[in-house]
C-alpha cells in the first residue's frame, strides 16, 4: 500500500511507522502538517473525462491508501480547522485516516470529550469548566477546594496544575483575567501515587503502570517511571468502551484508580505515545499499529 504518514520527519513514532511499513514492502511518505493542500476544480464538460473536482497536496497524499496522524501541532484557530477539514474530505474520498478527524476533535478537545464519556455511563472526574473569575472560584470552592486544572487543549501533562490553596486560586485567576481564556478544573480524586495507561490499537491492546514519587501526575514527561502491567479485571474492557464512545482507532486511554479501587478514566489520546510502553514491555507496538492500517485498508 502507499501509506502517509503526518508528522514532523525526524519524530521518533514517525521514524518507527517509517521503518515497520517499509520493513513490509509498504511505500511510505513523510508529509509536514503545513505542506497539506488541496486544489479544486470546476465541474468538466459532459462526459467530464474521469476529472476529479477535488484532488489534494501534496501528491503523495491524493495516491493515498492510508493516512496516518502523528502529532497535532499547535496553530491559529484557521489553520486548526484547514487541517481537519483536509482531512475529513480525505475521509469522505475514502480513504482511511486513522485516527479520523471527528476522534482526533473529540478527544483532543477536553470538554467534549468528557462530556460525551459521561453522557455514556463511563466513570469520569467530576469536572467544571468555567471563563470567569467568580465562576472559576465558585468552582473550587463545589470540588472541595482542591482542584486540578488542565489547558482544554494538551498532552504529556504540559499547563496541568493543582489548586489546592487560597494562593494557588488569586493566581489562577489572575492569569485567567489576563489571558482570557477558559478553565477547565476537576476534583482531585486521592490515589495511590500510580495510574494505567491502556494502549489501543484496533483490536491489540497493551498496558504499564506509571509511578512518580515526586510528584502527584504521572506522566513519565513529568519524570514518572512505568513498569509492565496487566490491568485489573475489567479495566481494559472501561478502555475500549472509552475509546469506541469517541471513535478513536489508536488509542491511550488513561485510568486512575480511586480510593475504592475502582478506575476512572482521565483522558482519551488521540494521538498516543508508546515509547515508554515499548520500553517497559518490550512489545512491538509500531507494528500492531502497522497491523491495524494494512487491516483499514483491506476491510
Amino acid at each position: 500500500m502507499q501509506l502517509v504518514v503526518i508528522g514532523a520527519p525526524d519524530a521518533w513514532h514517525v521514524g518507527r511507522l517509517v521503518a515497520a511499513a517499509t520493513g513490509r514492502g509498504h511505500r511510505v511518505a513523510v508529509v509536514e502538517w503545513h505542506r497539506l493542500g488541496a486544489r479544486i476544480a470546476p465541474p468538466g464538460p459532459a462526459g467530464g473525462g474521469g476529472r476529479r473536482p477535488e484532488s489534494f497536496l501534496p501528491e503523495e497524499i491524493d495516491r493515498a491508501d492510508a493516512v496516518v496522524v502523528r502529532g497535532m501541532p499547535a496553530g491559529r484557530l484557521e489553520e486548526v480547522i484547514l487541517r481537519m477539514d483536509l482531512l475529513g474530505r480525505i475521509e469522505a474520498r475514502g480513504t482511511p485516516v486513522v485516527n479520523a478527524p471527528r476522534a482526533l476533535e473529540a478527544a483532543i478537545d477536553k470538554y467534549l470529550s468528557l462530556a460525551r464519556l459521561a453522557a455514556a455511563g463511563i466513570p469520569v472526574p467530576r469536572t467544571i469548566v468555567a471563563q470567569d473569575p467568580e465562576a472559576i472560584r465558585a468552582a473550587w470552592e463545589a470540588l472541595g477546594r482542591d482542584a486540578v486544572v488542565k489547558p482544554l487543549f494538551g498532552s504529556c501533562g504540559r499547563g496541568i496544575e493543582r489548586v489546592a490553596d487560597r494562593d494557588a486560586l488569586d493566581a489562577l485567576v489572575a492569569a485567567v483575567a489576563a489571558e482570557g481564556t477558559a478553565t477547565y478544573l476537576q476534583e482531585m480524586i486521592p490515589h495511590p501515587g500510580w495510574d494505567m495507561r491502556v494502549l489501543l490499537a484496533g483490536d491489540a491492546s497493551f498496558a504499564m503502570r506509571r509511578h512518580n514519587a515526586t510528584d502527584w501526575r504521572t506522566n513519565l514527561a513529568r519524570g514518572a517511571t512505568a513498569t509492565a502491567a496487566d490491568p485489573p479485571p475489567g479495566w481494559r474492557d472501561l478502555a475500549r468502551r472509552a475509546a469506541a464512545i469517541l471513535g478513536v482507532e489508536v488509542a491511550g486511554v488513561d485510568l486512575l484508580p480511586g480510593p475504592d479501587g475502582e478506575p476512572t478514566v482521565l483522558e482519551v489520546n488521540a494521538v498516543p505515545g508508546w515509547r515508554g510502553l515499548e520500553g517497559v514491555t518490550g512489545a512491538d507496538v509500531t507494528g500492531a499499529v502497522v497491523d491495524w492500517v494494512e487491516r483499514r485498508v483491506g476491510g
